[in-house]
Parts: C-alpha cells; sequence; structure tokens
C-alpha cells in the first residue's frame, strides 16, 4: 500500500510537470466521492475565448496572466485604464466562465489566475 501511495505521489508531480514542459496550464486534481479525477486543460485560444463571449481587455487579460501567473485588480486598472468597477465586472465575468479563480483575501491580496 505504501508503494502505491509514493508511486501516485510522484505521478502527479510528472503529470503537472510534463503540463508544464508543454506549455500547458497545470492540470486540475479533484477528490470527488472517494476518488481522484485529473482534468487536462488545453492552450485556450483568442478566437475560443472570443466565442466565449469575452471581451478584448479580457482575451489580453488571459494572455497576461500566462505570461505573469496572475494579475491583481490594480493592474487591470492601469493596462486598460478602467475603473474599478469595470475590472471588477470583467473580472467577475472571467470567473463565472471558469477561466479565472481569484486567490487571497481582500483587495490588497486579491490575485486573479488560470483556472
Amino acid at each position: 500500500m505504501i508503494k502505491f501511495i509514493e508511486q501516485w505521489g510522484t505521478g502527479t508531480n510528472r503529470i503537472v510537470n510534463s503540463c508544464l514542459n508543454y506549455g500547458l496550464p497545470e492540470p486540475m486534481f479533484e477528490e470527488i466521492t472517494g476518488g481522484l479525477v485529473v482534468t487536462l486543460r488545453k492552450e485556450i485560444s483568442a478566437e475560443s475565448l472570443r466565442e466565449m463571449g469575452l471581451n478584448e481587455r479580457q482575451i489580453k487579460t488571459v494572455r497576461y496572466i500566462r505570461e505573469k501567473g496572475y494579475i491583481t485588480s490594480k493592474e487591470y486598472q492601469s493596462l486598460f485604464n478602467v475603473s474599478r468597477a469595470t475590472a471588477t465586472r470583467d473580472m467577475k465575468s472571467l470567473e463565472e466562465k471558469g477561466i479565472v479563480k481569484s486567490r487571497g483575501t481582500g483587495k490588497r491580496d486579491l490575485k486573479y489566475v488560470l483556472r
């Protein structure tokens, strides 16, 4: 049993490293009703993002997060010269579509990362 657990642990690291080496997002690991579900995600094209109803700011934001790893609301406001309300609305839309998720607590620590 211990060897199985050890192999499982190193296997997940290999999966994550392989995805990152190929320029893909990290896979999602979820425990669902006692089982492990691994979701592998592909790179999302600008065209498919447009088809999802994203505006150009949001599409550029996805590219920005891919390069930097995250974006804050303040960075979003500065990059696109928009109000805090617009930044919040755009980021909320990205969250609802399952493209980004927020990390951190409070206004100063909140960052958005790709799902």
